[in-house]
């Protein structure tokens, strides 16, 4: 992060060129998703993951009102990751623009959880938690390539735009053998892609080409040197535990104690 984040904040070459990211959409969030997949592409899908065609199988999460909380935590936190990148809070300027950031950070995500949550109702005939979850962030991430520039409604649709793309780049991602548990290469990556690119559409100090060329450079730069981080440690200490450690959980092998005993043969038996 220090690296690319040099590179705009602080009057890096990036910024220089006219690359604009607020609060790191691509600097923090890209970023991150391109080491992700740095990481998954080495390490490969979990065991039962696919079928013998190819065919993708869900694996259900162990604690879904976790991940409920999990998400408003992260939606709370947001308003100081945002806000917090205008740097000042002290007379009006600034006190107006934190404020409406806040206000702009809280409709993008609620417009991303809508349009999830609709979508995921259309495609799936239900209301899934996973989408709806995701949708949210992703309207989150959206937001922080600019929180400050956009009208409250136009920031309610850009969080929308994020809701309704994410369940597809989830699908397709999973559908190319490429396992990401949690659907972080798509929240933080293709939302982090959308929102950079939205931009320039309202902000007069950004422009398309620019933006591409900075979102291109950070992907380059992450996912190479991850890649190379990643292929290191698989060579040297391993990366992926044994198939029974897998299996079994890493819960009993690593802390000898069961994370999620409803899930374990035998509950309730003794060892």
């Amino acid at each position: 992060y220090p690296i690319q984040g040099s590179w705009t904040w602080g009057g890096g070459w990036l910024s220089q060129r006219g690359f604009f990211d607020f609060a790191g959409s691509g600097i923090v969030h890209m970023a991150g998703a391109s080491a992700a997949l740095a990481g998954v592409l080495i390490l490969g899908p979990r065991k039962g993951k696919y079928l013998k065609d190819g065919t993708p199988k869900p694996i259900h999460g162990s604690n879904a009102a976790q991940v409920a909380l999990g998400t408003l935590i992260l939606w709370m936190g947001w308003f100081g990751f945002n806000g917090g990148s205008q740097l000042a809070i002290d007379g009006v300027v600034n006190a107006d623009a934190v404020a409406k950031i806040f206000v702009n950070t809280n409709t993008a995500a609620a417009g991303g959880l809508i349009s999830a949550m609709i979508l995921s109702k259309l495609w799936l005939g239900k209301t899934a938690l996973n989408a709806t979850t995701n949708g949210a962030l992703a309207g989150l991430v959206v937001i922080t390539a600019d929180p400050l520039t956009p009208s409250p409604v136009i920031a309610l649709l850009y969080g929308a735009m994020g809701g309704l793309l994410i369940p597809y780049a989830m699908s397709y991602i999973e559908k190319k053998g490429i396992d990401d548990p949690v659907g972080a290469i798509s929240v933080h990556g293709v939302a982090g892609i959308l929102g950079l690119m939205l931009v320039p559409i309202l902000n007069t100090g950004a422009s398309f080409q620019e933006q591409a060329i900075g979102t291109l450079t950070i992907f380059t730069f992450v996912f190479g040197t991850s890649y190379l981080l990643w292929w290191a440690l698989d060579k040297t200490v391993g990366i992926r535990v044994g198939e029974q450690e897998e299996v079994g959980g890493s819960d009993m092998w690593e802390a000898g104690s069961k994370a999620y005993p409803y899930f374990m043969k035998g509950h309730g038996e003794e060892d």
